[in-house]
């Protein structure tokens, strides 16, 4: 590696004075990079500078009010990960309420910030996870009343407008202890029960809702206890408690069954688990979009399993695998069958695969799987099913194949090729012009391309029909 090369090594061979030159020079005129140096000084130290300094720094964003366009909000982002590194790094190791605090406080910081800019990339929610985990690590060295944290955890959660404490719970709930956890189910309930207050029913009248602000109110209090129990229940291992929060109706659905019924695995009741996810199944059965099959088919096969139900389990594997191509089920299945077995299923598996109508998920369960020889077998046998807008699975197939098997390879960009121009598709052309080059790098690889032109005549006709694509034909050209 040259001596030149911008690394760490290299630059510890400058020395301390031409480093803090260099810093000095790079941090002029840039108040983020400023504000690190000075952070990082406070680090060298102690905890309790650093903190302090954090602290002002929470004051000052607090204080901001002006707009964060998308490119003032990657430098925020980049501040705040900062800030979260030093607390975890520097100031957690010795003093964990301190870190806790802070965490806290960065917490609170999220309203402010989501209302001065658009986080539709969810890099400003990400942070605020970021900080629940490393509060999860904190909080069980912490010193505090359990009743006291309960009450703060609560308050929190009740706020919450952005769902920044989304998870406060299980990350504080070794610090709540069952003190804590069985005293935040009781102003949970009293706070859910209560009549609304009169600050309560302002707040949802200035939302200009069709329903009274009353039933709104009810409605937030209900959907928030709800949330707030089910945690609780999970951090004491009350999966009754868990459940009591649905409908039978509710058990059945998708987005909630199987984590219902995971729970009832983790705590042994596996009957009652499968009967959950049985229901499940019947009722996901009936919707033409199923987005929540393989969460609840992953439950449902581990109940067939510990009930000792292996036979059912194949049949259900096989089943799968027929209806989606999953290489995951057909891996599972094959290794439930007898020494030898396997194999025969295996080459049934391949063949079953080849004539799937899907020919993209048939490129990308036999190329995955893996089974080139087969898969550029139902290319050259297929070609005219090649669907050139799937970008991704053709472009990755061809990669695989090009070496042993390029006229496979070629047809897949050929086909993209063909997607692109007659689609007019110019944000693909540099794509497109990548593609036809690495066919010329193919072409003398190629003893016979059968039915199909020679590259020269493929690139002819392109010429023929699409000459005026100037914007292509210019990256072509220029390759």
């Amino acid at each position: 590696m040259s001596k030149k090369t911008l690394n760490k090594t290299n630059l510890e061979k400058l020395g301390a004075d031409k480093l803090a030159a260099l810093v000095m020079d790079l941090v002029q005129g840039n108040a983020a990079l400023q504000r690190r140096a000075r952070m990082e000084l406070s680090a060298a130290q102690g905890p309790q500078d650093v903190a302090a300094d954090i602290r002002k720094r929470f004051a000052s964003l607090r204080r901001s009010t002006s707009f964060i366009d998308w490119k003032k909000q990657r430098a925020l982002v980049k501040d705040l990960q900062g800030l979260l590194r030093l607390i975890e790094d520097t100031v957690a190791p010795h003093d964990a309420n301190e870190a806790f605090e802070l965490l806290w406080s960065l917490l609170q910081l999220a309203p402010s910030i989501h209302e001065r800019t658009d986080d539709s990339n969810g890099a400003v929610g990400d942070v605020m996870h970021d900080t629940i985990e490393i509060i999860g690590k904190v909080s069980p060295r912490i010193s505090v009343d359990p009743e006291t944290l309960a009450e703060r955890v609560f308050e929190a959660v009740a706020d919450a407008g952005f769902g920044e404490f989304d998870g406060i719970i299980p990350a504080t709930a070794d610090a709540l202890g069952e003190q804590g956890l069985e005293h935040l189910k009781q102003i949970t309930n009293v706070w859910a029960e209560a009549s609304p207050s009169k600050e309560e029913l302002e707040k949802y009248r200035r939302f200009g809702l069709s329903s009274s602000a009353e039933d709104s109110v009810k409605r937030n209090k209900q959907i928030t206890r709800s949330i707030i129990l089910a945690d609780v229940a999970d951090a004491q291992g009350d999966v009754d408690a868990y459940m009591s929060r649905y409908s039978p109706e509710q058990l059945t659905f998708g987005t909630i069954a199987p984590d219902v019924a995971r729970r009832l695995l983790d705590a042994g009741r596996v009957d009652e688990a499968f009967d959950i996810i049985a229901r499940a199944r019947a009722a996901d059965e009936t919707n033409a979009f199923r987005p929540s099959r393989s969460a609840i088919d992953a439950v449902y096969e581990e109940c067939l399993e510990k009930q000792g139900k292996l036979d059912e389990l194949k049949k259900h594997l096989w089943e799968t695998f027929e209806q989606t191509l999953s290489a995951a089920s057909l891996r599972k299945h094959l290794k439930l069958l007898p020494d030898f077995d396997d194999i025969e299923a295996e080459e049934k598996a391949l063949d079953y695969a080849e004539a799937y109508p899907h020919l993209g998920a048939v490129l990308s369960f036999l190329i995955d799987w893996p089974a080139h020889g087969r898969a550029a077998q139902v290319v050259l046998s297929r070609a005219d099913e090649l669907d050139g807008n799937s970008y991704y699975t053709l472009t990755n197939a061809a990669e695989v194949l090009e070496a042993e098997q390029p006229l496979a390879a070629t047809l897949m960009r050929r086909a993209m090729i063909r997607d692109t121009l007659d689609g007019a598709k110019s944000k693909r052309y540099r794509y497109a012009a990548r593609h036809l080059a690495e066919c010329q790098s193919s072409d003398a690889t190629i003893g016979d391309y059968g039915d199909n032109p020679a590259h020269a005549e493929f690139v002819e006709e392109l010429r023929q029909k699409h000459g005026r694509k100037y914007g292509f034909w210019h990256l072509v050209d220029g390759q």
